[in-house]
């Protein structure tokens, strides 16, 4: 009974995990160049879907904003992406051609992480993080 017991409980994790969806936008409700949402705290092993929603973007990791042993990510050009973070903390992510104007998103993977701002970061990006941290629950 127990080997049942056990298959059961293996099949039934992955239904577990969620599937969070963002859009990459020109235009949002917080004006342009975003991801909506630009906020996610997730379970580790939840999957992120960056959709393409209009053209032009990418989701890519931000140098200095991954959890240690976590692996930097880059999609193409208007293509879907899923990333399934599994390392505990925040994850920052950028749209590689429009970071500058502020295209950029936080991930928090588990509990509510320190966060902080690379310095190379530019103006836009930082100001929008600024917000995002402020605005997180």
């Amino acid at each position: 009974m127990k080997p049942l017991f056990l298959l059961a409980l293996l099949l039934a994790a992955p239904a577990l995990a969620e599937t969070h969806e963002v859009r990459m936008l020109n235009r949002g409700a917080a004006g342009a160049m975003v991801y909506e949402p630009d906020y996610l705290r997730i379970a580790p092993g939840d999957t992120v879907r960056f959709l393409p929603t209009q053209p032009g973007h990418n989701a890519a990791s931000i140098e200095g904003m991954l959890p240690e042993g976590a692996a930097p990510f880059k999609s193409g050009i208007n293509k879907e992406f899923e990333l399934m973070p599994t390392q505990p903390g925040a994850y920052g992510v950028k749209c590689s051609p429009h970071v500058a104007m502020g295209m950029v998103m936080l991930i928090e993977v588990g509990d509510r992480a320190e966060v902080a701002l690379p310095e190379a970061l530019p103006g836009k990006a930082a100001e929008r993080f600024r917000a995002i941290l402020a605005a997180r629950p």
